[in-house]
């Protein structure tokens, strides 16, 4: 044991043996990685497709897809090679993909993403509603697209002291009613001030100014009517549930005859 610690300490005191040993090792690593790097440059990658032409703001399905090896060469810029990040993905609004062309992350993206995503939610005779909202109202920015919300209402009839009314009127003024209007409405979009997503991007803490949900056209008209009763000092107001949860959500429906019957002898509707 002792003659051959000695025989290696002999040969790596050696110069020109160490040197030689280098030179050689440097090689075959040299050799290893350029056959690496011939390897990855001549292999072909198996990457998806359009085998169709796909208009801007078109759903991406499966049989819209193939896939095709290609050299690595041709995978230059954002290039998606998987087919997984594609599928039931939506064309850019701004973006047509042509047929036989590879996808590109800046040409697929997100439903809520595309501008008028919303118009690809509501039922056929529904009317979109925008309510004005805050962070407040959200309940701390955590009202989503797709969650369920009941409407309220709340009205104040006030009056001045001069106001000439019967004793009957004179009593309910100032009163407050509040009671819920609407149920189970499916929330299709919340939007800043500049109409953008809010929750497109969670890192730039976007504040909620809008809640876009859809009305049957008569629950709309009530809603609006409600809207425009100044001097009752009407408030709309959300109130999230937990029909998001269910299986089978609630169906949207009236939830106050009363409330409703209150709105339509206060104020009228014209064609």
């Amino acid at each position: 044991m002792g003659n051959l610690t000695t025989g290696f300490r002999k040969f790596l005191q050696n110069k020109n043996t160490v040197t030689v040993v280098g030179v050689i090792l440097g090689i075959v690593i040299l050799y290893f990685a350029y056959t690496m790097r011939v390897k990855a440059a001549i292999n072909p990658q198996t990457v998806p497709y359009a085998i169709k032409q796909i208009n801007a703001g078109t759903q991406i399905t499966e049989g819209m897809i193939g896939t095709r090896e290609v050299p690595p060469s041709m995978l230059k810029g954002e290039v998606i090679v998987n087919v997984g990040e594609i599928i039931d993905k939506y064309s850019a609004a701004d973006t047509v993909i042509p047929e036989g062309s590879l996808f590109y992350k800046r040409a697929v993206v997100e439903k809520e993403q595309l501008p008028a995503n919303i118009i690809l939610e509501y039922p056929k005779g529904y009317v979109l509603y925008n309510l004005p909202v805050n962070t407040n109202t959200t309940y701390g920015n955590s009202v989503y697209p797709g969650n369920y919300i009941d409407i309220w209402l709340k009205a104040v009839y006030k009056v001045s002291d001069e106001a000439n009314l019967s004793a009957e009127e004179r009593q309910k003024a100032d009163q407050i009613m509040y009671g819920k209007l609407i149920s189970n409405v499916q929330v299709l979009a919340v939007k800043d001030s500049n109409g953008q997503a809010v929750f497109q991007n969670l890192d730039e803490h976007k504040t909620p100014a809008m809640i876009v949900f859809a009305l049957p056209e008569e629950y709309f008209v009530l809603l609006r009517k409600a809207n425009y009763m100044r001097t009752y000092d009407t408030v709309i107001e959300l109130v999230p549930t937990n029909e998001s949860l269910k299986d089978e959500p609630g169906n949207l429906e009236l939830s106050s005859e009363q409330l409703m019957e209150w709105i339509n002898t206060h104020t009228y509707w014209t064609d």
